[in-house]
């Protein structure tokens, strides 16, 4: 991991394979004064290592911002785009604007600051790792909230990704208003799925 540079943003997104919900994007300015060195690509860590990392993030960077877009907006613009604006809306938030932006993967969002794309960007740059691990975090959460809103699907599984449970619960209840139906499996449950007709 390289060394924590003063008013450099990291950015990460979280959610692109998900079937359901929306993409989550974080960016983070971290303080080079702190001790960062435990800070690894979110998928690295267990989920109890993320929360206490999300908790000790937000509550000592120099600054964070989580951004979303929603299912609808990636129907409109297509995942890789909906996920540009979830980064954009996250640096655009961030106060004090950063210097520069240091994203995860190969695309760059739209902002004022100059923007590098790194692969592998999440094991590399601290701020980028605490903005993959908040989103991470983030999102699990509204996983949570689209469980107790739509019950019958499992969101407190799955998550949204496309798993076994996931197809099936798609398959008997049909797509719910959160489904993303730009997806091919949502695309295909919404074809097939005919609710039963009411008073017969």
């Amino acid at each position: 991991m390289e060394s924590v540079e003063a008013g450099i943003a990291g950015v990460d997104e979280v959610g692109r394979g998900p079937l359901a919900g929306p993409v989550v994007a974080a960016a983070v300015i971290l303080d080079p004064a702190d001790d960062w060195t435990d800070l690894r690509d979110s998928k690295r860590l267990s989920a109890r290592r993320r929360e206490g990392l999300d908790a000790r993030i937000r509550a000592s960077a120099v600054a964070w911002e989580i951004a979303v877009a929603s299912a609808g907006e990636i129907d409109a613009l297509n995942i890789r785009g909906a996920s540009l604006l979830a980064m954009q809306r996250a640096v655009e938030a961030l106060t004090p604007t950063p210097v520069a932006v240091r994203v995860d993967g190969r695309d760059c969002p739209s902002v004022a600051p100059p923007v590098t794309a790194l692969v592998g960007g999440d094991d590399r740059v601290p701020a980028i790792a605490a903005a993959s691990i908040i989103a991470k975090v983030h999102r699990d959460r509204l996983a949570l909230d689209l469980h107790a809103r739509y019950p019958d699907y499992g969101f407190d599984r799955h998550r949204g990704y496309p798993t076994a449970l996931h197809r099936e619960r798609l398959a008997r209840h049909g797509p719910c208003a959160e489904h993303r139906r730009s997806f091919r499996p949502v695309r295909a449950a919404l074809a097939r799925y005919l609710p039963p007709a009411s008073g017969r």
